[in-house]
């Protein structure tokens, strides 16, 4: 017992305690603060209204504003509301056909409900789409039918039961068409796999920055400050452009997305990679082995807002606001694109960029600060030991 308590003691030990519980608060916060608001704002999400029917279709246009409990956008044609939906700034798009009235007063044919859905995006909005359709089709056209009902039975004296059994017959006269775009492959590992693809790659860079700093530090004395700085940079390149080879190597071992698809994601988590690098040295050279602590934070709030499983728009106000300094967004959602369609991918990709261009700046300013201080330290510690 005394040996396990002198064991426990031991400062190594305690810091090993320490992180084992401060890993599973941050850990559980985080995912828990983060994805409890998913579906709370869900009402934030956009759809798009395009009713080219002006009899039958607006009423059931306006049905269809009191129904949803979405942002809607009701002021745009199909060609404008397609392309927002592929560049994900739409999330579905209802569409009323101009020649809804007469398929619903023809008898014997179902009037067309267009549903258009964008699949490469994030988990809970391409399921949800899809299931809203199917909802909000059955709920119409039990309006419908109860209305139809409620209309034999006033203008015909018919008796209650004969309006309903007649007008049950209404009940599937709408039939929802729904248009899937860029469509993912079948297996939850295709959905996920932008953000896994993308956080292997931050995780490697954050080990990588934290030994390649301390690297550079030990480095000084022999190549000079800058000379030692500039080989950190250089170095993290050379790593950026191998390491993630062998990831995506993996990855379409499992499943193949195509040669081309491989070459543009090899360049991207290249650049990702570097962009992580360069962010997570930031804490390094200002924190030393401290720097882990924030670094670990990052990537666990990362992992929600790389916007794999919920759009940027559900996400609380916080992780909102880091997805924009986020690596993991920008590589996530330029993966989406790269791996199953969709636009923006040129956007997201200047992103990395900027990020990484900033990233460098910070870091050289602190690196200079830090070494000029340790430098006007070590004259005033000579003059005191020759005193």
């Amino acid at each position: 017992m005394r040996n396990i308590l002198t064991f426990l003691k031991h400062k190594m030990v305690i810091g090993g305690i320490f992180m084992a519980v401060f890993y599973q608060i941050v850990f559980i916060l985080i995912y828990m603060s983060g994805y409890g608001a998913m579906t709370d704002n869900l009402n934030k999400l956009s759809v798009a209204i395009v009713n080219e029917d002006e009899q039958v279709g607006k009423t059931i246009a306006e049905s269809l504003a009191k129904e949803l409990p979405f942002k809607l956008i009701t002021d745009v044609n199909l060609a404008h509301a397609q392309e927002e939906l592929d560049n994900r700034d739409l999330h579905m798009i209802i569409r009323i056909p101009e020649n809804f009235t007469e398929k619903m007063t023809a008898a014997g044919e179902q009037a067309p409900l267009d549903f258009y859905i964008n699949q490469s995006n994030p988990v809970m909005v391409a399921s949800s789409m899809q299931q809203v359709a199917a909802q909000l089709t059955a709920t119409l056209n039990q309006q419908l039918a109860a209305q139809n009902a409620e209309q034999l039975f006033a203008s015909h004296n018919m008796p209650e039961e004969q309006a309903k059994a007649l007008a049950a017959g209404i009940a599937t006269k709408m039939a929802a068409e729904v248009d899937i775009s860029n469509p993912i492959p079948a297996g939850m590992q295709n959905q996920v796999a932008p953000m896994f693809l993308s956080m292997v790659s931050v995780v490697g860079a954050m080990i990588f920055a934290m030994l390649a700093t301390g690297a550079a530090k030990t480095l000084i004395p022999s190549m000079g400050k800058w000379k030692a700085f500039a080989s950190f940079h250089g170095g993290s390149a050379a790593v950026a452009v191998f390491a993630p080879l062998i990831g995506l190597l993996i990855a379409f071992a499992f499943q193949s997305y195509g040669m081309e698809t491989f070459f543009k994601m090899w360049g991207l988590h290249a650049l990702e990679m570097f962009a992580a690098i360069e962010f997570m040295g930031m804490f390094f050279f200002l924190l030393g082995q401290a720097g882990m602590m924030v670094s670990m934070f990052f990537i666990l709030v990362q992992s929600i807002t790389s916007g794999v499983m919920m759009p940027q728009e559900v996400m609380p106000d916080f992780y909102r606001f880091v997805s924009y300094i986020s690596v993991m967004f920008y590589s996530a959602q330029a993966d989406m694109s790269l791996m199953f369609g969709g636009g923006k991918a040129g956007e997201h990709i200047l992103g990395l960029v900027l990020m990484a261009a900033a990233a460098i700046l910070i870091n050289t300013l602190i690196y200079w600060r830090k070494t000029a201080k340790k430098q006007e330290a070590e004259p005033a510690g000579v003059l005191a030991t020759e005193s």
